[in-house]
């Protein structure tokens, strides 16, 4: 098996890569091994030259993409891919962009996608902030989506932590005018410092003037629900760009 998984590294190099050669930024993110099953393997062979969209470093036309004239919504680290490929399916009324770094979680998603042919979604194995940074244009994006990052808990991890005053100016920077910011955590003081971390971010409010309610459309999650039989309490973040 080892050796049908390596043939699919050979024959899109690419796929090995998840960040710049001069990335210089603290990651959010520690790659580990990962052994894919058969399914996977075959996903990628099937589905990838269809769906998935290679880091360039250029600015890209994600509207001549698609081709649908939807609006474009950006999921940052989609886990599993469970919930990502519900929402695009419920809510084929926009694009989706899934960027995520772990290969597993990638593939699965790829075979979910490939098979129910959502062709309103596109994946991405890279850095996000490289392909925020360099791919996607200002003012472009209606909305993004941060499900349960990783809350990196220990005190000499916050570092680490994907909602920072940086990235959230990147993000407002990308967003159109009215474009939301979606993210959602288990983990208490990270909620916290997320809405202290937006409500300092220039061009973006809280409608809410804290926690957002629970959104119907987003569906629980297998890690969601971990979350809860460990008693943590599940916030919700919804900020909004400026008009």
């Amino acid at each position: 098996m080892r050796e049908k998984q390596d043939t699919i590294y050979r024959d899109i190099p690419e796929l090995r890569i998840v960040e710049r050669d001069d990335a210089h930024s603290i990651k959010s993110f520690v790659l580990r091994g990962t052994r894919l099953k058969p399914f996977q393997i075959e996903a990628v062979r099937a589905y990838y030259n269809d769906y998935v969209i290679p880091y360039t470093g250029k600015v890209t036309d994600f509207d001549a993409i698609f081709a649908n004239g939807k609006p474009l919504v950006i999921e940052i680290g989609f886990g599993m891919g469970v919930a990502t490929g519900l929402i695009a399916r419920d809510r084929s009324q926009y694009n989706y962009l899934a960027i995520e770094v772990f290969l597993s979680g990638f593939t699965k998603l790829l075979d979910k996608v490939g098979k129910e042919n959502l062709t309103n979604v596109r994946l991405m194995r890279f850095d996000a902030v490289a392909v925020l940074s360099q791919m996607v244009a200002d003012g472009s994006v209606s909305g993004f989506h941060i499900f349960f990052p990783d809350p990196w808990p220990k005190k000499r991890q916050h570092k680490r932590r994907l909602i920072q005053a940086p990235f959230a100016q990147l993000l407002a920077q990308k967003l159109a005018p009215g474009g939301y910011i979606y993210a959602v955590t288990d983990w208490q003081e990270y909620a916290e410092q997320m809405l202290a971390v937006f409500d300092a971010t220039f061009g973006l409010v809280n409608p809410h003037g804290g926690f957002a309610p629970p959104v119907a459309w987003r569906p629980e999650t297998r890690f969601e629900q971990k979350g809860r039989e460990k008693e943590h309490p599940i916030n919700e973040v919804w900020v909004e760009k400026q008009r």
